[in-house]
């Protein structure tokens, strides 16, 4: 797999600082990985896009700002009315939904579909329902929302539509695209870029080492943006 490898300075979400409400995620390296990759796609005025899992809203605010027609969904209730708020703070027309991406978006197909969703390997066989580990816990593989947005992404489509999604190596990149591919899409990844682990990857290293996903000597994580039409 192809990829450039970029180091990620330009925040997302645009001048002004993003809020964000206890338990949402904020902006960080793979929001900005992903917030380069959109900046690449040829959106005018009257594209119709799709934010899955918005948390503050700052990618949607990004295509939003190029006068494109937003939607953005997140399970989280606090997510939502913190992306709404900061549409409210930039002046930005931004359509923000409460729920499940698949039932919110039924019956309806995007130019753009964009997506940073929980990825991170967790012990539990189901992602939590509440708390912040919402927004990244994602079951023994992490791939629980990922295999989702491979399977539904064609529908959500119009011809020539394009998927951005972003994620860690460590569920595996080639994986997704394969999915992506039988699926009927033509995927790739397009970007890459290396980033110390987090509190979060640090804090279960032992049961990431006992399940195969990391070894001992590892300290920084891959991530990808994978590209699909």
């Amino acid at each position: 797999m192809s990829g450039t490898a970029l180091t990620l300075d330009a925040q997302p979400g645009g001048r002004s600082a993003l809020i964000a409400l206890p338990g949402v995620y904020r902006p960080q390296a793979d929001t900005r990985l992903l917030a380069h990759a959109l900046a690449q796609e040829d959106l005018g005025p009257g594209s119709e896009v799709l934010e899955i899992g918005t948390g503050t809203g700052a990618l949607a605010l990004d295509a939003a700002r190029r006068r494109a027609r937003v939607t953005a969904v997140d399970v989280s209730w606090p997510a939502v009315v913190t992306a709404r708020l900061n549409a409210l703070r930039q002046r930005l027309p931004l359509r923000v939904l409460h729920g499940d991406f698949a039932a919110r978006s039924a019956g309806r197909r995007f130019d753009l579909v964009v997506s940073n969703p929980p990825y991170v390997p967790a012990p539990d066989v189901l992602p939590p329902s509440r708390g912040p580990e919402r927004a990244w816990d994602a079951g023994p593989d992490g791939r629980a929302v990922i295999d989702r947005i491979c399977d539904n992404a064609p529908a959500l489509l119009r011809p020539g539509g394009v998927l951005l999604l972003v994620h860690s190596q460590m569920c595996g990149a080639q994986e997704t695209v394969d999915r992506l591919t039988e699926a009927g899409m033509a995927a790739d990844v397009t970007a890459r870029a290396a980033v110390p682990w987090g509190p979060v990857l640090r804090s279960r290293r032992s049961w990431l080492e006992r399940a195969g996903l990391a070894t001992g000597a590892e300290e920084r994580e891959e991530l990808v943006v994978i590209r699909a039409r």
